[in-house]
């Protein structure tokens, strides 16, 4: 082997030497990488599942809200209906006087 072989085959086993080193350290990144988009994956679906609960529960607090507003305004008609008939109970007994 003559000295340019000898020179070209050392300046290739450094390159190569720096290749592997280079794609050591891409599969490291690589694996960190993954971990993180698994953990922001688990992180997002947790998240979804509390806005859904969350969504759940505001639609049924808005159902209730929907309920107690009619009973009250049951209650309320139920009030005015009464103090008309009374208010008619009067009428009617000054006319029977």
């Amino acid at each position: 082997m003559t000295e340019d072989q000898k020179r070209l085959l050392a300046v290739f086993e450094v390159r190569l030497h720096d290749l592997i080193v280079l794609c050591e350290q891409q599969r490291r990144e690589i694996n960190e990488l993954r971990t993180i988009l698994s953990s922001k994956d688990e992180a997002l679906r947790i998240a979804q599942e509390e806005i859904e609960a969350l969504n759940a529960k505001c639609d049924n607090l808005l159902t209730a809200r929907v309920f107690s507003t009619n009973e009250e305004e049951m209650r309320n008609a139920k009030q005015r209906l009464s103090k008309l008939v009374r208010e008619v109970d009067k009428c009617i007994t000054l006319m029977n006087e």
